[in-house]
C-alpha cells in the first residue's frame, strides 16, 4: 500500500479520478466548504495528479464564496449556504476562475452544531458542472448523511461523494 494521509477508499477512489481523467484529457477543479479542502488534498496525494488536478478554492465562509467565486450574494441570503442553489453557484464559479473542464462544488453542516429542521447536521449539498455545458443544466444533489455520524464521517463521506462526481462516467 502507499503511504498516504488518506484511507485506502480515499486514496483509490481519488487514484482513479486521477488515472481515469488523465486517459481522456480531463483537468477539474473543486469548491469546498464543509470538507475544508479535503477533496484537493486527496488528489494531491496522487502521484502525477498535477496533469489532471488544475486548482481548488477552499471557500468555508460566505464572504469566500462571494469574493473568490462570485456566488450571489443573493443565493446566500435566499436559500442558504448549504443549497443547491449555492453549490451550483460555486461550480459555475470555479469553472470561470479556472482552465479545468469540469468542476464539483460541496457545501454542508459537518456539525455537531449548525444544523436546523431543514439542514439537520449530515445535510451535504453537492453541484457539478462541465465547460461548454449550458449553465442551467448542473448535475446538483442533497444528500443526509445523519445526525448520528460525527464530523469526521460526515466530511468522509462528502470527500467519496465529491471524488465520485469527478469520475468521467458520472452525471
Amino acid at each position: 500500500m502507499t503511504d498516504t494521509l488518506f484511507s485506502p477508499e480515499v486514496y483509490d477512489l481519488a487514484k482513479r479520478v486521477i488515472d481515469e481523467n488523465k486517459a481522456i484529457g480531463r483537468r477539474v477543479t473543486v469548491a469546498e466548504s464543509c470538507t475544508g479542502g479535503l477533496v484537493s488534498g486527496a488528489l494531491t496525494e496522487v502521484p502525477g495528479s498535477s496533469a489532471v488536478f488544475q486548482c481548488g478554492f477552499t471557500t468555508y465562509a460566505d464572504e469566500a464564496k462571494i469574493a473568490m467565486l462570485d456566488v450571489a450574494p443573493d443565493l446566500i441570503e435566499v436559500f442558504g449556504a448549504v443549497s443547491m442553489a449555492v453549490a451550483w453557484g460555486m461550480a459555475q464559479g470555479a469553472l470561470a476562475k479556472s482552465d479545468a473542464d469540469v468542476a464539483v462544488a460541496i457545501s454542508g453542516v459537518a456539525g455537531p452544531g449548525g444544523g436546523s429542521p431543514n439542514k439537520p447536521v449530515g445535510t451535504v449539498v453537492f453541484a457539478k458542472a462541465k465547460r461548454g455545458d449550458d449553465p442551467e443544466q448542473i448535475h446538483a444533489d442533497r444528500k443526509d448523511f445523519g445526525e448520528d455520524k460525527s464530523r469526521a464521517e460526515i466530511r468522509r463521506q462528502a470527500v467519496i461523494c465529491a471524488l465520485e462526481l469527478l469520475l468521467p462516467d458520472a452525471p
